[in-house]
């Protein structure tokens, strides 16, 4: 089955990536937007089955994002927003929202959300979680990988960072940005931890361990 795509906006960068990523381990593809002039030119150059807006953004509120897009669609709609307060939350529900949810959150929260609007509206479909790119094929839900149809023993953050780098191809990540994104803020791993872990999985990739480019003087990206 086909994935969901799901449209994403909020002018903090850090927290853009966060949502983008929770969303993608979990088999949705994402798109994404830092001010409300460019979720609206996003929005007319794509088909998504889900929106998820960050209130205070620049150029347009996510309150006016959330009336242009209710003008021509019924597609869900998530609020994202540091504010807590009652009125934000009916004047959001008003406008056409689906739902509000107030930052900081758990992963696991935003996919309930997630998941519980998608059935709503109607168009709730088994998520893929099985990923292929020539050789390669990262199953998801078993926590596997293999090349060729070889199983691949990958310890737990190896597979964690080569997930991550399937969902990101062809995006250039620092050591620090990954350290970040599949180590978690509170690690205590260094930039080391990056180097090793990334020359044993491209042995352990064989053939495919190509698919990982070292951009010389800036990090890694993964590219067919």
């Amino acid at each position: 089955m086909s994935k969901y795509k799901v449209l994403i906006a909020d002018d903090e960068v850090q927290m853009l990536m966060l949502v983008s990523s929770y969303l993608e381990k979990e088999g949705y593809e994402t798109v994404t937007a830092e001010d409300g002039a460019e979720v609206l030119s996003r929005w007319s150059q794509g088909s998504y089955d889900l929106v998820i807006l960050d209130i205070m953004m620049p150029t347009l509120d996510g309150f006016a994002v959330c009336r242009k897009i209710r003008e021509v669609s019924n597609v869900p709609i998530i609020m994202l927003t540091a504010k807590s307060e009652e009125l934000d939350r009916i004047r959001g529900l008003k406008l056409g929202a689906d739902d509000y949810i107030v930052k900081p959150f758990s992963p696991k929260e935003l996919m309930a959300r997630v998941e519980a609007l998608l059935r709503r509206s109607n168009n709730f479909r088994p998520q893929k979680h099985v990923l292929e790119l020539g050789d390669l094929i990262i199953d998801l839900d078993g926590h596997t990988a293999e090349v060729k149809g070889n199983r691949l023993n990958l310890t737990r953050k190896e597979f964690s960072l080569l997930e991550f780098f399937f969902n990101h191809q062809g995006q250039v990540f620092s050591r620090e940005q990954l350290l970040e994104h599949v180590w978690g803020l509170e690690s205590t791993g260094t930039l080391r931890t990056v180097d090793t872990h990334i020359k044993t999985l491209r042995i352990k990739l064989g053939s495919s361990g190509d698919l990982i480019k070292t951009v010389w003087g800036v990090g890694y990206k993964f590219e067919a």
